[in-house]
């Protein structure tokens, strides 16, 4: 296929990208993100407290070691709770890491994950780069680095952050496949498989990827053959192309396979993990509109509402921007589109869209937000930043410095303005609401917000130095019990040994809780530390002597 109109050829998308700023620029400007971003990783990851998952997955990822160093004989990895449903890729990694690593062994997760959340970002720049130019990529890593729900699971989350970086890095090979059909390069296809078995790995669901790509590519092959109506030759074509990309799957199995050994004990093991998540049963309860409704009777707007409340408005800006550029695209005569350029920008489409038309389809299990779906953003971040760098460029053509001032103005404003509130909400940046629902604040008894009780690290620090300046700055050999509304670890690993965990209230001294549960009320005592955020309280301590 071949670009009909010089504009959309390399040298003319350039002029029409270029605006005032040389491209060269924001590929500097990238870069500069990326590493400033880097930097803020390695300063903070030790403030982020650890979470519901992460001590059973930590076991996990330590199992799958005793698995491969017993010469594949212990099997425990493999009846440990559900886990062996999921790639152990993050965890292995982990657990290799905490025995060299001069951190603990939370610390050192939460500084891997902060770093392959940024290879995310990495990937999102270089999609939205190859789409869009050096200024769209430059939008789509800001857009990504200042989305809350993204960067604060960066820490913490061992499966989904993963994922999403995985899938993202499979979107992008996708769409330079596509760019160099019917003969992609091998070295370009054995890439691909690797990418892929990675997020397989990780997730059984990254299957999405290649149906992604196969959609599209069908999409290539039918328009291709139906231009000369030769349906023998489309057949043949799609055969061709069948047969280049074929190698990606062993690769990716070889790949699955090591990261997620459950997969080869028996073949059909992924199926079993599929059909297991697409029921996946959570008999638990949703904060929703303000009240708590059952996780599988929740409405069926449940997961766009909760995009609309959490996504940042530049985010929902950029996607309402890409949305009204791509309809004008849309109306233009055919001569003026470049072929290969709509099927990438269908395939991105794809990635942020299809998920949330499936959930409202067939109506899911979901719960805590939309956690599950964060492999949603990168792609959506891509559009949003192509969706700004439209209008950067129609504003350029005007040759208006007023119209220039009106976008560059209000646009830093917003970056400014949405910094600044991820800078008060740290280390809880994942608790993020727009000004939609009012912040947190307004989200407050009504939506989900410290659902994984990261706060209670906090709140131990604050019970530490509350009992320390209470017996004059030491703590001695005394005894100090304690009882955890939440989950223990979250507490206790950032405690001395003078601290106990008691399993009654009765016998604490202190109580520990997040307000998630609603424990801390209905238990008495003085409340001597709290944390919080904008006003909203995410964790208490409570001395229960008296």
């Amino acid at each position: 296929m071949t670009v009909l109109d010089p504009r959309y050829s390399d040298a003319g998308l350039g002029k029409l990208v270029a605006g005032v700023l040389p491209r060269s620029l924001f590929d500097d400007l990238s870069i500069g993100l990326l590493l400033s971003v880097g930097v803020l990783i390695v300063l903070t990851f030790p403030n982020y407290g650890i979470i519901w998952d992460e001590e059973v997955q930590r076991q996990y990822g330590l199992l799958l070691l005793n698995y491969y160093a017993s010469g594949l004989r212990d099997l425990s990895a493999f009846s440990f709770d559900n886990l062996y449903l999921y790639g152990g890729g993050f965890d292995m990694a982990g657990a290799l890491l905490e025995r060299v690593s001069p951190y603990g062994p939370y610390e050192t997760r939460h500084l891997l994950g902060g770093l392959i959340g940024l290879l995310g970002m990495t990937g999102t720049w270089r999609l939205a780069r190859l789409l869009g130019g050096e200024r769209a990529g430059f939008f789509a890593v800001l857009l990504l680095a200042l989305l809350p729900a993204y960067y604060g699971h960066m820490f913490s989350n061992p499966k989904d952050i993963p994922f999403a970086c995985g899938m993202v890095w499979c979107v992008h090979l996708s769409a330079r496949i596509i760019r160099e059909l019917p003969k992609p390069r091998w070295g370009l296809v054995i890439g691909y498989g690797a990418v892929l078995g990675l997020t397989l790995g990780t997730r059984i669901g990254g299957f999405l990827a290649p149906f992604f790509l196969g959609l599209v590519l069908l999409g290539w092959v039918w328009s291709d053959a139906y231009d000369r109506r030769d349906i023998a030759s489309m057949v043949r074509q799609a055969f061709s192309l069948a047969l280049r990309l074929l190698p990606a799957l062993p690769v990716a199995w070889a790949v699955m396979v090591v990261i997620w050994p459950w997969a080869h004990i028996d073949l059909l093991n992924p199926v079993r993990a599929f059909l297991k998540f697409s029921a996946f049963p959570w008999p638990n309860e949703v904060l929703y509109g303000g009240r708590w409704i059952s996780a599988d009777d929740l409405p069926v707007t449940y997961l766009p509402t909760m995009l609309a409340l959490q996504l940042p408005e530049l985010v929902l800006a950029g996607l309402v921007l890409a949305g009204w550029f791509g309809i004008r695209a849309l109306v233009r005569p055919p001569l003026m589109i470049d072929p290969v350029h709509r099927l990438q920008v269908t395939l991105v489409t794809l990635a942020a869209g299809f998920p949330v038309v499936y959930v409202l389809v067939t109506h899911p299990v979901l719960y805590n937000c939309f956690r599950h779906f964060l492999f949603v953003l990168p792609p959506m971040a891509a559009l949003a930043g192509i969706g700004f760098d439209r209008l950067w460029a129609a504003v350029a053509d005007n040759r208006s410095r007023l119209r220039g001032r009106l976008l560059t103005l209000p646009f830093t404003a917003a970056v400014v303005a949405q910094f600044w509130i991820m800078a008060v909400l740290h280390p809880y940046e994942y608790i993020y609401y727009n000004r939609l629902i009012g912040g947190i604040a307004g989200a407050e008894w009504h939506y989900e917000l410290d659902y994984w009780g990261a706060a209670l690290h906090q709140a131990a620090d604050q019970l530490h130095e509350y009992v320390a300046n209470e017996r004059g700055g030491r703590l001695g050999p005394d005894p100090v019990n304690v009882f955890v509304c939440g989950h223990p670890t979250s507490v206790m690993y950032f405690l001395p040994h003078q601290f106990h965990l008691v399993d009654e209230p009765e016998k604490a001294d202190f109580l520990v809780s997040w307000t998630q549960a609603g424990c801390n009320f209905t238990m008495s005592g003085q409340v001597v530390a709290d944390v919080q955020r904008f006003g909203v309280t995410l964790a208490v301590v409570k001395d229960l002597r008296e």
